[in-house]
């Protein structure tokens, strides 16, 4: 969690959805909420619908896991709302906007659950189910809380609809890398199977609780949020703006847990996983399965690339997506034969199926011509940057170009900051653990691929 708080928020959130459109320079612009990333193959043909008859024939990843279509024209909203709905990709109008839920995308296709302590991630805990209970949660809008009821504000906060667009939920098997992220609610599997820990953002003391209880604990975790932020009068939307002294506190939440029925304990001292976002390549899974990883360069497929990851999935696959937050797919259930197959026909289609290639980690946000307040073409400049490949994957550092100082849809943790100014290029190595500011330097043109590669690979 960033150690700056933010000490308010000048105007509303305008964070995107699916019904309300951003006006951007190409067009309108609309995010699909993919809770836990998850995606019928069905679901995917229908945004490449989309896609192609409303936009501008492409598909971008967001950060957190969920689909963006851009060009669209500015009356397409009607249209647009109830093909999705019909998908099952709209289920609720009024909470679409906050159902940003990230999960571990890996979870129950890699690792064993066979017993052996060997160091690898046994994934037992399917956060994947968590995703979708939580989601139906989320949409209801019900108060689930019966016991804080009778208290005013917490009785006013327990609509969820009024949480920001930027408000994220995140789960994680266990491995470390959905806490990474720093979510604003954080939900960890421990490695019994059996309970899980909460906590808001990535800081102790968390709430220690059965595993299934842990979709209800997330929600009841946001509406303590809404209730702290309410008691601020500062509008926060994500637990990070809040002053330390205003965040929600462990032990009441531990309080409205009990109050609701779910057995809870304190842990005061914590150490959460660390670990890396998948990298793209075949995964060797349970039952002779594979699952297959890849990344789309700097986050952006066309249609006929979407479509040949869907068909692929429907036909040799489980029939289903996981979009990841790195601006990714995981492609499950396939064979090894079927998975060899479809990695070289990825690669041919100039998807990234390999770390060692420089678009993997790589992202830029839209940059001219699609946002008037960027300075420059920033994915053009990145594209002529990303030559080579990289030394590893796991180890090197992710890179992103923004357009301005907004530097919309960075990643988070560590990274590299490429940012378009009016003097050029100015690039710095980001840890948003990290207190003080980064120290920056304006690179020439003629020498920012191999100022972004050394930056990469800094240890």
């Amino acid at each position: 969690m960033s150690a700056t708080p933010t000490s308010g928020r000048e105007s509303g959130d305008r964070c995107p959805g699916a019904l309300r459109l951003h006006a951007a320079d190409d067009g309108a612009l609309a995010r699909v909420r993919l809770p836990g990333g998850l995606l019928t193959s069905a679901q995917a043909e229908v945004l490449a619908d989309l896609a192609e008859e409303l936009g501008d024939g492409r598909l971008d990843i967001t950060s957190r896991g969920n689909v963006q279509l851009r060009g669209l024209p500015d009356a397409c909203g009607a249209a647009l709302g109830g093909r999705l709905r019909a998908a099952g990709l709209l289920p609720s109008d009024r909470h679409e906007r906050i159902r940003n839920v990230v999960a571990s995308p890996l979870c129950g296709l890699d690792g064993r659950d066979d017993g052996r302590d060997d160091g690898r991630t046994d994934a037992r805990v399917d956060v994947q189910a968590w995703a979708r209970a939580l989601d139906a949660l989320l949409c209801a809008g019900e108060d689930e809380a019966e016991g804080d009821a009778a208290e005013e504000t917490e009785a006013e906060a327990s609509d969820l609809s009024g949480l920001s667009g930027r408000f994220l939920f995140g789960l994680d098997d266990g491995r470390g890398d959905i806490v990474a992220l720093a979510p604003d609610v954080t939900l960890i599997a421990e490695r019994d199977g059996r309970h899980a820990l909460l906590c808001f953002g990535t800081t102790g003391p968390a709430v220690r609780l059965a595993a299934g209880d842990a979709p209800r604990a997330a929600l009841l975790a946001a509406r303590a949020f809404l209730a702290a932020q309410r008691a601020s009068g500062v509008g926060a939307w994500r637990v990070r703006d809040l002053a330390p002294e205003q965040r929600p506190s462990p032990e009441r939440l531990a309080e409205r847990l009990a109050a609701a029925g779910i057995t809870c304990s304190l842990v005061p001292r914590l150490t959460l996983p660390h670990g890396p976002a998948p990298p793209p390549g075949a995964v060797h899974g349970r039952d002779g399965r594979w699952a297959l990883s890849l990344a789309a360069p700097l986050g952006r497929l066309t249609v006929d690339q979407w479509r040949l990851v869907a068909r692929a999935a429907a036909r040799d696959g489980a029939g289903e997506l996981r979009v990841t937050p790195w601006r990714g797919i995981v492609v499950p259930g396939l064979t090894a034969v079927a998975g060899a197959a479809h990695r070289t026909a990825f690669a041919d289609a100039g998807l990234v199926v390999s770390p060692g290639s420089p678009w993997h980690g790589a992202g830029a946000c839209a940059g001219r011509p699609g946002c008037a307040k960027s300075l420059a073409d920033v994915r053009a400049d990145a594209a002529a940057c990303l030559t080579g490949t990289l030394p590893g994957g796991a180890d090197v550092l992710p890179v992103y170009w923004s357009g301005c100082e907004r530097r919309c849809g960075h990643p988070g943790g560590r990274w590299v900051d490429v940012l378009a100014t009016d003097e050029g290029y100015r690039l710095a190595v980001r840890d948003d653990a990290a207190r003080g500011p980064a120290t920056a330097r304006t690179v020439p043109a003629r020498e920012m691929a191999d100022a972004v590669a050394a930056a990469r690979t800094t240890t």
